[in-house]
């Protein structure tokens, strides 16, 4: 199976900057494009869309729970239909700024706590197909999750997502953490390639455990993003879609 890059952009806000968007485009395949509620803004958002339509990288929206001070990485108690609500505002003002740029909805990723929050909690796995089903489009997650459980049971298509630049723990659940470290590159690569290749992960303290990889994450804010993009693209070549 071909794998993707796929990268979290657009998460600049006004007129504070977050990752380096230009410098990461060309070493990906798939942008996840903050929609405004944990990052990013309506100027950020269609700057974002642009420059991916300009390296001809597939755009997702990357909706979030409403907690901009935080960056959507504290979670919050939301009942499904309010939660539903949330993420269908989201993904369409992104995609209003995709039909202007004829750029089409690849995928959908919920960030930070919400992306936890909807591998452990029903009701909310549950309100992201609520406010997706119709668009006819893959959500990404954690394999052998409530992501992949609900998400294929209401008939979407599920894509496993193997997480390049965070840490798993011993039962291969990902460490979801609200500020990313700097990272050796090679490493980083390596580890990526082994979930890739071996369909294996390897925890902080070296206990391996199976996950599936269809697509790659690498995040624009961990400090050295550029460099382990690099590698992991380089890593990964002969397994990308795009080879």
């Amino acid at each position: 199976m071909a794998i993707d890059i796929n990268c979290d952009m657009g998460e600049s806000f006004s007129l504070y900057k977050m990752g380096n968007d230009e410098g990461i485009m060309p070493y990906i395949t798939e942008a996840n494009v903050a929609c405004g509620f944990h990052g990013s803004d309506p100027n950020h958002i269609r700057t974002t869309v642009e420059l991916a339509k300009k390296h001809n990288v597939k755009v997702g929206a990357h909706f979030s729970l409403p907690d901009l001070a935080g960056f959507g990485r504290r979670e919050m108690k939301i009942d499904r239909e309010e939660m539903a609500n949330i993420v269908i505002y989201q993904i369409g003002a992104l995609n209003e700024f995709l039909k202007i740029a004829g750029v089409p909805l690849a995928h959908l990723k919920p960030h930070g706590s919400l992306y936890g929050m909807a591998a452990r909690q029903e009701h909310i796995a549950h309100a992201i197909c609520d406010a997706s089903e119709h668009l006819d489009v893959p959500i990404f997650g954690l394999s052998g999750t409530l992501h992949e459980e609900i998400y294929t049971a209401r008939g979407l298509e599920f894509r496993a997502e193997y997480f390049a630049d965070l840490d798993y723990d011993d039962n291969g659940n990902l460490l979801i953490t609200r500020e990313h470290p700097t990272l050796d590159p090679a490493i980083v690569a390596e580890k990526a390639l082994r979930a890739v290749r071996d369909r294996i992960v390897v925890s902080v303290s070296g206990v391996e455990s199976p996950v599936r990889a269809e697509t790659v994450c690498i995040h624009s804010d961990t400090p050295n993003v550029l460099e382990i993009a690099q590698a992991v693209k380089e890593a990964l070549s002969e397994h990308l879609a795009d080879a």
